[in-house]
């Protein structure tokens, strides 16, 4: 069978970092995070913890990725952990949860904010619920809500996964000028902001009355999914690593440098949301971005800023794309049901058919969700899985201690245990956060329960659809 080649160098690898991380949380989660939290100082403090835990789980998942640098990444890594069952499981979680409603969710943002510019055409509130469906135990989903945003959501990714099938350099040069192009307009937002003095940083002090009902345990956590969502797709650089250059040394250094450029990035666009606008506004916005530049810059500000928020999630769902498939085209490899997904494209030496199974199950998860139910189902079940491969580190440690090691993580075993007891705390706050917010009427639908869900139906896909493996079982 045709191999992907090595064809992505240093400044790739981290533009993928950069590209796949900021793309739409930072730009849409902020109001909604204060709301959960009520204080300025707290939000700012969920993006610290939430980037440092992000940084320790990179940082132990790059001691596996510098092992086995192969295309698949993490399916790769479980299947050397716990077996190909799991290995499976986690690639059909990637396939059905993950990398498609991360790609749907990146899309729809980008989408969102046309209505900047654009209003984009929906049905009226008795049209959008006229057809529901539920889900025992889960709750409902509303497929013709915000119709027009959908609509233009699945455009863009059929348009990106054109470009992406027909050309691995091409996919890398869009990313590399996109990446910049994002950094320097984010750059411009934050030194124009507190270079204008209009603002204060008083506002830091004030506090808003919380959405929801919920322990402060509950709130924190809730507010640390929209963070971690926003640093989500670090792991994308892995599914890659057949095709990086020099994977031992370029890995670890795209995670270190990418993810530590992200958490700077973020925390002083968050501060200059906070200086900007008072922290009831900031609450109540619906683009924090583009209401923060008006307010500074009038209405060509909040237009250029809009545009910037458009080009950044442009290039997040781009990059997304590109990585997201490398993880199908290998589970194709283990399920006669999925064996079209690994094929090459012969033309074009790209994963084609892999990409284009990601495009339509994306389109699918875009007409049947919002926004925040994707981010939500999608970052639960993710990290599920992100704690599990801190956890594999333990054990590939004690299986196999003398593999050449050419880089390992820094204060072992410190800050892979930190990584896995955070995770843990973090899965379980969550999902009673979620149920008791279910139970009290205040969402239609247990996102964390519909990602799990989903991700059980791997089981069933495995078992009926296994055949030979073609990388052997190690436990």
């Amino acid at each position: 069978m045709s191999k992907l080649l090595r064809t992505i160098n240093s400044r790739t690898a981290i533009a993928l970092v950069v590209g796949t991380v900021i793309g739409s949380g930072v730009f849409m989660k902020p109001s909604l995070m204060l709301g959960q939290l009520g204080s300025p100082w707290l939000l700012l403090s969920v993006w610290v913890v939430a980037g440092l835990v992000t940084i320790f789980g990179a940082l132990s998942n790059a001691e596996v990725a510098s092992l086995y640098p192969e295309t698949g990444g993490p399916f790769i890594f479980f299947q050397k952990m716990y077996g190909k069952t799991f290995a499976f499981l986690y690639g059909w979680a990637a396939f059905a949860v993950i990398n498609t409603a991360g790609n749907a969710s990146i899309a729809y943002i980008c989408a969102e904010y046309t209505n900047y510019f654009i209003a984009l055409p929906r049905f009226d509130a008795i049209t959008e619920k006229a057809i529901r469906f539920y889900i025992p135990f889960i709750g409902y989903v509303f497929p013709l809500a915000n119709a027009g945003v959908k609509a233009l959501t699945i455009m863009l990714i059929l348009i990106l996964t054109a470009i992406n099938y027909r050309t691995v350099h091409g996919g890398g040069a869009l990313q590399r000028f996109l990446t910049a192009l994002k950094a320097l307009a984010i750059l411009l937002l934050i030194g124009g902001i507190f270079t204008s003095g209009k603002g204060s940083f008083t506002h830091l002090a004030q506090l808003v009355d919380r959405n929801f009902e919920m322990s402060y345990i509950g709130a924190y956590m809730a507010a640390l999914s929209g963070a971690f969502w926003a640093y989500d797709g670090w792991n994308n650089i892995n599914t890659v690593a057949g095709e990086i250059k020099d994977p031992q040394r370029n890995i670890p250094k795209s995670l270190l440098l990418g993810l530590g450029a992200c958490m700077v990035i973020y925390l002083l666009l968050n501060l200059a949301y906070i200086y900007v606008l008072p922290a009831e506004q900031m609450k109540q916005s619906s683009f924090v971005a583009s209401d923060t530049a008006e307010m500074v810059w009038g209405a060509i500000g909040g237009s250029l800023i809009t545009l910037m928020v458009i080009f950044s999630t442009f290039g997040a769902l781009n990059a997304n794309i590109f990585a997201t498939a490398r993880l199908t085209f290998s589970l194709g490899e283990e399920s006669k049901w999925f064996s079209r997904a690994a094929k090459v494209q012969p033309d074009y030496k790209t994963p084609g058919n892999a990409l284009w199974l990601n495009a339509i199950w994306a389109s699918a998860m875009v007409i049947s969700g919002s926004f925040d139910m994707l981010t939500d189902m999608l970052i639960f079940v993710s990290w599920f899985f992100y704690g599990m491969g801190g956890l594999g580190l333990f054990i590939l440690r004690w299986k196999k201690p003398d593999l050449p090691r050419i880089y390992k993580v820094p204060g072992y075993p410190i800050i892979p245990a930190i990584f896995v007891l955070f995770t843990a705390l973090y899965l379980v706050t969550t999902l009673y956060t979620d149920i008791a917010n279910y139970r009290a009427g205040n969402v239609p639908i247990i996102n964390s329960l519909l990602g799990v869900l989903i991700t059980l139906v791997g089981l069933p896909v495995y078992w009926l659809s296994r055949r030979g493996a073609k990388v052997s079982d190690t436990c």
